[in-house]
């Protein structure tokens, strides 16, 4: 059976780390080198980059950072934010990414993932989507995709969505629930699962975990293979560590480093 991923997210704004809540309120956290090689070191089986206002400022990413995660981590990370073309795409590979995320530049060139998937390869193109809660007849799973940070209504339903985007050639899908964000009262199972069972490729849940029985209950309710975890480890209040040793006391399957 394969492990289950606990994946450390770091959102970057203006060269440092920080965390929100709903996707607001962001405050200053650390540096994202320094936490990226402390997260490698203490267990983590990914990571992820958001430069979580490069799109909103029509800027590129940081590739300086991007080049420097690299030269410092062993595990495998994947970047999102500021991509426009299938030449940021490259540029961000060639810095030492495995993976590349798109969202927002997603939703408006759908044909941008497809062309990901032909020039790297689909396991390099994430789909990060950003749901949110919206019982409306339009959105027949319950759920609405967001762009820009979740300042944007779409119209489009997150599972459409999500089936679309993998016939295009995304390798993987972040949910990244808008309305559990920050929360810390656990993960959105419903939109998690749904995503999960309509599409053939890896999903991770993120989203509102607030203690390591979260991640016991995002892989024991759906088929996620991955979750995300931020603030209860930025914070210090829990560790990969503890996360990964409560996934293995409810007998999930999990990588254990030490």
């Amino acid at each position: 059976m394969l492990t289950k991923r606990v994946i450390p997210c770091l959102d970057v704004c203006k060269g440092k780390v920080t965390k929100g809540f709903r996707f607001k309120d962001n405050v200053v956290l650390g540096d994202p080198v320094e936490m990226a090689v402390m997260y490698s070191e203490n267990g983590a089986d990914e990571l992820v980059f958001y430069d979580i206002t490069a799109s909103a400022e029509h800027r590129p990413i940081d590739i300086g950072m991007v080049e420097a995660v690299a030269k410092s981590v062993h595990i495998p990370f994947s970047v999102g934010g500021g991509i426009s073309s299938l030449n940021d795409m490259e540029r961000v590979i060639g810095a030492g990414a495995e993976k590349v995320s798109v969202n927002s530049l997603a939703v408006r060139k759908p044909e941008i993932i497809r062309d990901g998937a032909l020039a790297f390869g689909r396991q390099c193109i994430v789909l990060g989507m950003d749901p949110v809660r919206n019982d409306s007849p339009r959105f027949p799973s319950g759920y609405e995709v967001t762009t820009c940070g979740a300042r944007e209504r779409t119209g489009m339903d997150a599972v459409e969505w999500a089936k679309r985007a993998v016939e295009l050639g995304a390798g993987e899908i972040v949910v990244n629930s808008v309305d559990a964000d920050g929360t810390k009262e656990g993960f959105e199972l419903n939109i998690t699962q749904k995503i999960a069972e309509a599409v053939g490729v890896p999903v991770v849940a993120s989203g509102g975990a607030g203690k390591p029985s979260h991640f016991v209950e995002v892989f024991r309710s759906t088929s996620a293979d991955a979750a995300i975890v931020a603030g209860i480890v930025h914070s210090g209040l829990y560790s990969i560590l503890d996360i990964k040793l409560e996934m293995e006391r409810a007998h999930i399957p999990v990588r254990l480093h030490f």
